[in-house]
């Protein structure tokens, strides 16, 4: 048997779960470029820009994990795509620091501040079936 596609998941012979993970991960950048003018326009406030996010896009990337059976492997893929957040970057934008008066990018403890979201690894782990 070859992998199979039931019910929006994957099923492989090893029931390996890095492929779903990938799946995830994947949609949720297509979900992100598929609503990349709305993020980007100045019309809409940051707060709805980060509901966007945490609503429409978060959910594609977890989408199943309740029977995700996490790794060490999977959890650093997940935190990677959790900690670049190209959304969450490009809705904040640069900012300008106090003493040099140059832009640079937020660091990944400030974005943590700023939009306070749960770890994704955590999520997962509590949407899991026990």
């Amino acid at each position: 048997m070859e992998d199979v596609k039931y019910l929006g998941t994957n099923l492989t012979n090893q029931n390996s779960i890095h492929e779903e993970i990938k799946i995830g991960l994947m949609s949720g950048n297509a979900c992100y470029h598929s609503v990349q003018n709305f993020v980007s326009s100045s019309l809409l406030s940051k707060n709805i820009d980060i509901k966007i996010y945490r609503n429409i896009i978060l959910p594609f990337v977890l989408y199943g994990c309740e029977t995700w059976p996490l790794t060490l492997r999977d959890e650093r893929r997940l935190r990677v795509f959790e900690n670049t957040r190209r959304v969450l970057r490009r809705i904040s934008g640069p900012k300008r620091d106090e003493v040099t008066g140059e832009w640079r990018k937020l660091h990944n403890e400030e974005h943590n501040n700023l939009y306070s979201s749960p770890i994704i690894v955590r999520v997962i782990k509590s949407r899991s079936m026990r």
